[in-house]
């Protein structure tokens, strides 16, 4: 699984991690490199409360077909257990190829602690632009966008 975390807020790229070996997909090492993250966007705060998203992918990379996406979201240190989180893929229009944009949106569904898992396709390897949306009560809390690769 590639682990992706976004600490919101905070100035610099967002980590990006690799985890190898933990289960089901293909393996990564340390010097393959990871597509970087995107600089972050201004903190999502309520009040004071900094958001925290961490996303991982099963397999790992992720590849064309159905992929599982986890994503664990924390503020202040404790788990969100009650906010709609959504996955959402994009890759821009290749007009000298004749293809169309693609975006393709998966709703997570809570597992408990904080943790938020769905079953997402990607239609074709490449390059795709992922935001990972975070939503209480109609309004967003938090947000990520970041690059990854589909083999």
């Amino acid at each position: 699984m590639t682990r992706i975390s976004m600490a919101l807020g905070v100035a610099a790229l967002g980590a990006v991690t690799i985890a190898v070996g933990c289960g089901g997909g293909s393996q990564q090492t340390a010097s393959e490199s990871a597509p970087p993250a995107s600089t972050p966007a201004a903190p999502a705060q309520t009040g004071t409360e900094v958001v925290d998203i961490t996303l991982k992918t099963d397999p790992d990379p992720v590849r064309t077909g159905e992929n599982t996406f986890e994503v664990m979201v924390m503020q202040d240190g404790t788990p969100v257990t009650d906010a709609m989180v959504t996955t959402e893929f994009f890759m821009a229009a290749m007009p000298a190829m004749n293809m169309p944009e693609m975006r393709t949106k998966t709703e997570l569904t809570h597992q408990g602690n904080g943790i938020y898992r769905g079953k997402g396709q990607v239609m074709m390897a490449g390059n795709w632009d992922v935001t990972v949306m975070v939503m209480r009560g109609g309004q967003e809390i938090g947000s990520e966008k970041l690059t990854l690769t589909a083999k």
